[in-house]
């Protein structure tokens, strides 16, 4: 339907090649021309300084399904003035015994305007059906849990 496109962009820029010496750091240019500056996360002899594809995973995650919550309160008639979202992604090792973000916990804060005002019942099932539809969540193993939604 759709596709997406990033170029990655690194350069030894003439260091040594040894495992503690080369630059984790590279640049993500995506196809409307924005530019990310990204590195290894700093466990990993990444800068800090730069986002790591670990907590762009993440992030990717997060922003996927508050996108596809939006849409569905729009679409139920209820209005959202803010929403934000501290997720925490579990690096750990998976049942094959190799490093993965096993897990994505996603605790979303909305605050609604208007009038009409959802149940709790009806946070539920918009943050069940956003997982749902989340294209994203769709795409990967990761087991993504939504804590304390608000």
């Amino acid at each position: 339907m759709s596709e997406h496109k990033a170029t990655i962009k690194w350069a030894r820029n003439g260091v040594d090649f040894g495992y503690k010496n080369y630059s984790r750091d590279h640049i993500w240019r995506f196809e409307n021309g924005v530019e990310t500056l990204a590195s290894a996360a700093p466990a990993y002899l990444g800068n800090p300084q730069r986002v790591d594809p670990e907590s762009a995973f993440v992030a990717a995650l997060s922003s996927c399904h508050m996108l596809t919550f939006l849409a569905l309160a729009s679409n139920k008639g209820f209005v959202v003035d803010s929403y934000e979202d501290n997720a925490i992604g579990r690096l750990e090792k998976n049942a094959s015994g190799k490093l993965a973000v096993t897990r994505v916990e996603l605790s979303p804060r909305v605050v609604y305007g208007g009038d009409k005002r959802p149940t709790q019942a009806d946070l539920e099932w918009l943050h069940d059906k956003a997982h749902r539809e989340c294209f994203i969540a769709n795409s990967v193993m990761t087991e993504v849990r939504v804590l304390h939604a608000v």
